[in-house]
């Protein structure tokens, strides 16, 4: 090949990895924006729980920075978390971190076929966290997907695939 040929498919090349590059930049940017503004599958009302905790900034990159909520928040989370009376164990379900954009504590999960607060305990650490339940269209043993600040605070490896026991509160 001649040097002129090499250099400009070279510059073809290199051109087109940029924009690429930046397809990919701008879909890490607004996938938070993006999936706040289109209502969930389980949910096309568009109706979410209210949230306890800002949106992470663009950008966020480790647990903590995606994990908005506070201290106090967590400390809520888990003192509403002892077992109390009139709970309804709704079963077990193998659990993923969900989008980690998405702040505070959910569980979306087929188990449960309303929105409500519900309680999630990590038998392998002996751990539960309060959170909101969001009905996931699915069969009831296709999985579950936890917030990231839930699955934090049962100390759940963020990789992994916890099993939990759901629980609904009494309203």
């Amino acid at each position: 090949m001649k040097p002129v040929l090499i250099s400009v498919v070279l510059g073809i090349s290199l051109a087109g990895c940029a924009q690429v590059e930046g397809l990919f930049d701008r879909s890490r940017e607004t996938a938070a924006e993006d999936s706040a503004a289109v209502p969930s599958e389980a949910d096309p009302s568009g109706v979410r729980p209210p949230e306890t905790a800002p949106v992470p900034v663009s950008g966020a990159r480790t647990a903590e920075a995606f994990d908005t909520t506070t201290e106090q928040q967590r400390a809520e989370a888990v003192a509403g978390a002892a077992p109390a009376g009139g709970e309804t164990d709704l079963g077990t379900t193998v659990a993923s971190l969900g989008a980690p954009g998405e702040p505070g504590f959910w569980l979306k999960t087929p188990l449960a076929d309303v929105p409500g607060k519900g309680r999630v305990e990590y038998p392998d650490k002996g751990t539960s966290v309060v959170v909101d339940l969001i009905p996931l269209a699915d069969a009831p043993g296709a999985g579950s997907q936890i917030s990231l600040a839930a699955m934090r605070v049962i100390g759940a490896d963020l990789t992994g695939l916890p099993e939990l026991r759901v629980y609904r509160l009494p309203d």
